[in-house]
């Protein structure tokens, strides 16, 4: 992905501030159509027109839809790995905690964002087009997976979460997150539903957070004799 140099709007012309505004113009528009169209229905004459620039201009910064697509997820998916891992870095608390901090960050910064439809568009074309699965695969759910694994494990550490196969209780985690976010693009979009009938996303994200704890955490007596002492 073009990444323009890091200078002072005072320093640079207007037309070079012009220029450098250009690739993040793109993937803002490239993004709008992908979650609107899908990736096999996008032209990239569509996502220059959407951005007010020639075709030619696109593929300057972009050599083709692919590689276009990859900029997406990177700037607004698989970019935000390193924030996160530092977030939970620096966390104190429980491990419920955590696990609910995580959720409700995830909603924060993806969820209720237009970025969640980039997740049904590849659960949607994924078959189509495995050059972008694959990558995907590479650049978020497996580092996904492993954020998720390294709470879980870090609640195993602790005695407050119960013995459990890592490979499979991520999906756990994951599960409900994808329903919400297939929901927001489908039937939440949907005019046809009132009130009464939509999802609110806070809710549905304690109600699942809760019961998958639940299931989770050890009972308060097991946990009191099987937790460890903080480390000195």
């Amino acid at each position: 992905m073009y990444t323009p140099p890091a200078t002072s709007d005072q320093a640079v012309p207007r037309r070079a501030r012009r220029k450098q505004a250009r690739p993040g113009e793109l993937l803002d528009a490239a993004l709008d159509l992908f979650v609107e169209k899908g990736f096999a229905a996008t032209r990239v004459e569509e996502v220059a027109h959407h951005a007010g620039v020639s075709k030619g201009t696109l593929f300057l910064y972009f050599s083709s839809k692919e590689e276009l697509f990859k900029a997406v997820v990177r700037h607004n998916l698989s970019g935000q790995f390193p924030q996160w891992n530092a977030q939970l870095e620096k966390f104190a608390g429980s491990t419920p905690d955590m696990l609910r901090s995580l959720l409700s960050v995830w909603w924060d910064t993806v969820g209720n964002t237009k970025a969640s439809g980039l997740t049904k568009l590849i659960l949607s074309e994924a078959g189509n087009f495995p050059e972008i699965a694959a990558f995907y695969q590479q650049e978020v759910i497996q580092p996904g997976n492993a954020l998720i694994r390294r709470v879980l494990q870090r609640g195993m550490d602790r005695g407050e979460f119960r013995p459990m196969d890592l490979e499979y209780a991520v999906y756990s985690v994951l599960a409900p997150m994808i329903f919400l976010m297939m929901w927001k693009h489908s039937l939440g979009a949907c005019p046809c539903l009132d009130g009464a009938q939509q999802l609110d996303p806070a809710r549905y994200i304690a109600h699942q957070t809760e019961t998958l704890l639940n299931g989770l955490c050890q009972p308060a007596q097991t946990q009191a004799t099987t937790r460890k002492p903080p480390k000195k």
